[in-house]
């Protein structure tokens, strides 16, 4: 009978564990699933800065992000105001002065500012 209810309990502890696994896989495949839709809407507004700025893709990756951490907005928010941009709207006021102040700071340093281990 003792052998029965250690059973039951290595059971339940072990579904407890599965449940928690399989929501924490849930999870990450929806962040997954968030991202690889996010991904066209970012690459175009990095694309965009490249031509604009002059600048290395990981610069452009840069400004996003820092803008997106300044202005505490959804980096895919900062793309899609800065490709709405140049179809003639205006950046929102809480997008604009953070993405102006991080797209100066790279106009200052420029690529010697971002250069990885081999110099680039």
């Amino acid at each position: 009978m003792e052998n029965a209810v250690d059973e039951d309990e290595i059971s339940s502890d072990l579904l407890v564990h599965v449940a928690r696994r399989l929501i924490d896989l849930s999870e990450e495949n929806a962040q997954l699933k968030e991202a690889i839709e996010n991904r066209p809407v970012i690459d175009q507004a990095r694309g965009m800065l490249i031509a604009v700025l002059g600048a290395h893709e990981d610069e452009a990756w840069h400004v996003l992000l820092e803008t997106s951490q300044h202005a505490n907005v959804p980096l895919r928010h900062v793309a899609e105001a800065l490709i709405a941009s140049a179809a003639g709207q205006p950046i929102p006021e809480d997008i604009r002065f953070p993405l102006r102040n991080t797209m100066n700071k790279v106009r200052r340093h420029g690529q010697a500012g971002n250069t990885d281990e081999r110099g680039r």
